[in-house]
C-alpha cells in the first residue's frame, strides 16, 4: 500500500510543481509600480487591467513604460484611419485628431477631440472602431493555439492502433473531451442526437477554459481579459441562441407558442404565456453572458485588489506594506488555485447550460 501510494505521489509531483510554478507566475506584477512612487492609483490599476486596450502592456521600469503597439483602424465620416498605437503615447498623446478616453463611458475607447488634443469634440460623428485590440489578439492566439493542438491530436489518432494507449496531449485531452461528451452532451441532450452538437460544445468548452487560464498568466501572450469582455461572452451567448434555434424542431416551437397540456385563458386571447416563453427564449442567452463575465471579471478584481493593498498600505507607512505583504501573498496564491477551478467551472456552467438549451431544442414529440 504504502509502496503503491509513493508511486502514486512520484507520478505527480512533476505536475503539482509545474500548477506552483503557474501560480506564482500567475501573480499580477503588473500591478507593481516604482518604489519610489507615492501616488499608486489602485482604482486606475484594476480599471485598465479588466478594460481592453490598444496595446498590449509587458512591464515598467521606472517611469518608462514598455508594451507591444496594435494597429489601430477607424473609419470616420468615410474616411479610414490606419496606424499603431504607438501614436498614442500610452494613452497620453493625441494623433490626427484622435484620441483615447479617459472618463466617463468613453474611458479606454478612441474619441475625436478638438485641436488642443484634450477636450473630446461635442461635434463628432461616430467612429467606426475596426482597431486589433488586446483582447483580439489575445482571440487570434488562443484559437490558433486550440487549433493547432486538436488538430495534432487528431492526427496522432487516426494513426494509432484502436487498441494502442494515448500519450502526451492525447492522454491529458482525453478525459477532459469524453467528460464533455458523456457528462454534458449526452446528460443534458440524449444519445440520440448529442452528435450534432458536439463540435459546438467541444469548442465553447476548449475556448473559454483556455481563455480563463491564459487570463492568470501575467506574461506575453497571456494576461489578456477575454471572458471578462462583455463582448466576447456576448458573441458566445449569441453562438448558443442562434444554434439552439437553428436546430428547432416542431415540438420545440409548438411548446413555445402553444404549450399543451395548459389551459386556454394563458394562451388566447391573451398570449400570456407565448409571450413568457419568448422572453425566456432571449433572457436564458442573458445569463449565460452575464454569468461568466462577471465572475470573470471579479476573479480579477479581487486578485487585482489584494495585490493593491500592498501598495496602498505602504504609501501610508513602508513597515505597513511590508507587514501585509507575506500575508497578501498567501492568499494571492489561494485565489490563484481557487480561480484555476473557477476557469474550469465557468467553461463546465457555460458548456453545461448550452447543452440543456439545445435539449429543449430537440425534444421528442410528445415529451
Amino acid at each position: 500500500m504504502c509502496n503503491s501510494l509513493v508511486s502514486v505521489y512520484r507520478s505527480v509531483l512533476p505536475s503539482i510543481r509545474l500548477i506552483s510554478v503557474i501560480v506564482l507566475l500567475s501573480l499580477p506584477v503588473g500591478v507593481i509600480a516604482d518604489s519610489g512612487d507615492r501616488d499608486f492609483d489602485a482604482r486606475k490599476v484594476i480599471v485598465d487591467h479588466v478594460l481592453d486596450s490598444y496595446e498590449w502592456h509587458l512591464f515598467d521600469i521606472g517611469q518608462h513604460e514598455f508594451s507591444i503597439p496594435l494597429p489601430v483602424i477607424l473609419i470616420y465620416e468615410g474616411k479610414p484611419y490606419l496606424f499603431l498605437s504607438s501614436r498614442f503615447h500610452h494613452g497620453r498623446q493625441s494623433y490626427s485628431g484622435f484620441a483615447v478616453g479617459t472618463e466617463g463611458r468613453s474611458r479606454g475607447r478612441v474619441i475625436r477631440v478638438l485641436d488642443d488634443g484634450i477636450t473630446p469634440d461635442p461635434d463628432a460623428s461616430f467612429i467606426i472602431d475596426l482597431s486589433i485590440t488586446k483582447n483580439v489578439v489575445a482571440v487570434f492566439f488562443s484559437s490558433a493555439l486550440l487549433c493547432f493542438l486538436f488538430v495534432g491530436i487528431g492526427k496522432s489518432y487516426s494513426r494509432a492502433d484502436i487498441y494502442s494507449t494515448p500519450k502526451g496531449l492525447p492522454l491529458f485531452f482525453e478525459p477532459l473531451i469524453l467528460f464533455v461528451r458523456d457528462q454534458i452532451a449526452i446528460l443534458a441532450i440524449g444519445h440520440d442526437k448529442y452528435k450534432i452538437f458536439m463540435p459546438y460544445l467541444l469548442t465553447v468548452f476548449f475556448f473559454i477554459f483556455l481563455n480563463n487560464l491564459l487570463g492568470l498568466v501575467p506574461i506575453f501572450p497571456g494576461g489578456a481579459n477575454v471572458t471578462g469582455n462583455i463582448s466576447v461572452t456576448f458573441v458566445l451567448a449569441m453562438f448558443t441562441f442562434f444554434t439552439t434555434h437553428w436546430y428547432a424542431n416542431r415540438t420545440y416551437w409548438q411548446h413555445m407558442f402553444n404549450t399543451p397540456g395548459i389551459p386556454a385563458f394563458l394562451k388566447f386571447p391573451v398570449p400570456i404565456l407565448p409571450v413568457i416563453e419568448m422572453a425566456g427564449a432571449f433572457i436564458k442567452p442573458f445569463v449565460l453572458m452575464i454569468r461568466l463575465f462577471a465572475n470573470m471579471t471579479a476573479g480579477h478584481m479581487v486578485i487585482l485588489s489584494l495585490t493593491s493593498l500592498i501598495f496602498v498600505l505602504g504609501s501610508v507607512s513602508i513597515l505597513m506594506g511590508y507587514a501585509i505583504s507575506p500575508i497578501t501573498v498567501i492568499f494571492l496564491i489561494f485565489l490563484n488555485f481557487l480561480k484555476i477551478l473557477v476557469s474550469f467551472l465557468q467553461a463546465y456552467i457555460f458548456t453545461l447550460f448550452s447543452a440543456f438549451f439545445f435539449g429543449m431544442a430537440v425534444p421528442k414529440a410528445g415529451h
